[in-house]
């Protein structure tokens, strides 16, 4: 089942070591099946307020993104995002195909 990794932006010191981590965090992602669904694209606050960027990567599994947030090649890198960039970040499994928004009141 898919999962994602989900990072909620709240600032970024960009400077060199940011240019560093992007041009080397595809390359830690390809091993796990990761991708960028979302990189800070402008939202659209339709409720509430929303500060900062949205980053999302998806996976083909919670196992398979824990694996690359716990990689050599990832942790290698982090230190160079974390430096710089105040976010909270979480992994998190998605639902199987053709889950209804009332499958959460079987729990």
């Amino acid at each position: 089942m898919t999962a994602y990794a989900m990072a909620h932006v709240h600032s970024v010191e960009f400077g060199p070591d940011i240019v560093e981590y992007l041009e080397r965090i595809d390359a830690t992602l390809e091993p796990f099946g990761g991708r960028f669904r979302v990189h800070g694209n402008p939202v659209d606050e339709v409720e509430g307020s929303f500060k900062g960027d949205l980053i999302l990567i998806e996976f083909p599994g919670i196992e398979q993104a824990r694996a690359w947030y716990d990689s050599p090649g990832y942790r290698d890198i982090l230190e160079l995002r974390t430096r710089h960039m105040v976010a909270d970040v979480i992994l998190v499994p998605g639902v199987p195909e053709g889950y209804l928004g009332a499958d959460s009141l079987k729990h």
